[in-house]
């Protein structure tokens, strides 16, 4: 086993963070287990890492102690910049009402036609990054979020820019000045373009959904209320004109429960934001991994021949597992404190230190997992981390839950899918280029 710390100790603390960096980088799982097994907390001059899943529990449910302050200068009006308060908690609520778990079975089947639409205009090679992994949940942002009336592509580069900025411009990322500065001036001008969308957006759909009110009123006037109920109650709801924007402006909201126009709109811009980048830089990389590794190709493309995508999707969570989207959350500590209070490696933050919780290390620990190195489908659920922890777990995680099999499913169907070299990040840590045939 490779000796990290003994390095480490002989690194200069100026470069230390840097050398951590590039082992999470290029050999992460190795240097996680000997972390989680000689130094489950290591401090950096740059952040602390916290590599055991109980310590990263004890972390993620103290949200007001290790605070997502970073994320307020990129995000300050959206729910995900606030800790464990009112607005959090009434924001995440109410989304979570219009994100019904019962449309699941609905959101797989649209996944699914829109993959099988692109899979088969591509005609056997496609460049899958831009061309699939993004473009289907851009696709569903439209059909099943409600935000129509841009290109797809708008779609795909606002979210890129500020997923770019929010979680891989911070003060520990290894960034030049002026690279810092193109992402944070690309957000800025995409965030522009997206409020003026999404101010477009709401003036258009509100009108249509006053003018359906408008109708629906006329309708009760003309027939009376028991007979417009009984001519309505046979017929099913058409599910494609309901969708998240629509809910939304259907709602009326008390002023006591602070959602007007403009929380329709940014919580409309969340649902983008937060649904382009990380489903395909997902989708992206468990593709790759079964495509490398043939054993679990072939038994992925057995499981996703079945009706049942029980056993397919459990192998894609295995598969996530080991190439995940980031290897840790980062938090900054909001006072001084101690994490893994009387144990052996019981540490000490101050105020303002970043601390990295590692997250792909804590899905390896033996204190959790039983043959945490080996590849096993099908493991506890409850000791995963891909949609995040706490209360600042992703809203749109059942979404996410059954569009990213899907996405991987339908390319594995495929029965002869190659793919054409790796996936090229063009030196950042979002995916870029992919090239697949079949």
């Amino acid at each position: 086993m490779k000796d990290y710390l003994a390095q480490l100790d002989a690194t200069a603390d100026s470069e230390k963070f840097t050398l951590v960096q590039q082992w999470i980088a290029n050999e992460p799982l190795p240097f996680f287990k000997v972390l989680r097994e000689q130094l489950p907390i290591l401090v950096t001059p740059k952040a602390t890492l916290v590599t055991r899943l109980d310590d990263c529990v004890e972390v993620l449910n103290q949200p007001r102690v290790f605070t997502v302050a970073l994320y307020d200068p990129k995000m300050s009006e959206f729910l995900m910049s606030h800790d464990d308060d009112a607005f959090h908690t009434r924001e995440k609520s109410i989304m979570q009402g219009f994100l019904n778990r019962d449309d699941l079975p609905q959101v797989r089947n649209m996944v699914a036609n829109i993959a099988k639409q692109l899979i088969a205009e591509a005609n056997g090679s496609m460049e899958a990054i831009n061309g699939y992994c993004r473009m289907v949940p851009a696709t569903l942002v439209q059909d099943y979020f409600g935000l129509t009336g841009a290109d797809r592509k708008d779609l795909i580069e606002w979210s890129y820019w500020n997923q770019a900025d929010t979680f891989y411009n911070q003060p520990f990322d290894q960034n030049t000045d002026a690279e810092r500065q193109h992402i944070i001036d690309e957000h800025a001008r995409t965030s522009k373009e997206l409020g003026k969308y999404i101010l477009e957006l709401m003036a258009r759909r509100l009108l249509a959904v006053k003018a359906e009110q408008a109708q629906h009123a006329v309708l009760i006037l003309w027939y009376g209320l028991k007979k417009l109920i009984r001519l309505l109650s046979g017929k099913k709801n058409d599910k494609l004109t309901d969708d998240i924007v629509t809910r939304m402006l259907r709602t009326s909201y008390s002023e006591a429960t602070d959602f007007d126009l403009k929380r329709v709109g940014v919580n409309a811009g969340g649902l983008l934001i937060g649904s382009i980048e990380t489903t395909s830089q997902a989708v992206g990389q468990v593709i790759e991994y079964l495509l490398n590794h043939p054993e679990w190709k072939e038994k992925a493309q057995a499981a996703a021949a079945k009706e049942d995508s029980t056993e397919f999707d459990a192998i894609v969570w295995e598969a996530l597992r080991f190439v995940p989207i980031s290897s840790y959350l980062f938090r900054q500590v909001a006072q001084d404190t101690v994490i893994a209070r009387g144990t052996a490696h019981e540490t000490h933050v101050k105020k303002d230190d970043y601390v990295l919780i590692v997250t792909q290390s804590a899905m390896f620990d033996k204190r959790a997992f039983n043959n945490p190195d080996t590849f096993d489908p099908g493991r506890n659920w409850y000791h995963q981390f891909h949609f995040g922890y706490g209360s600042h777990e992703c809203l749109g995680r059942y979404v996410g839950a059954v569009m990213i099999p899907e996405m991987v499913r339908q390319i594995l169907l495929r029965p002869d899918i190659k793919q054409n070299g790796s996936i090229d990040y063009e030196g950042g840590h979002l995916p870029q280029r992919y090239e697949l045939t079949w």
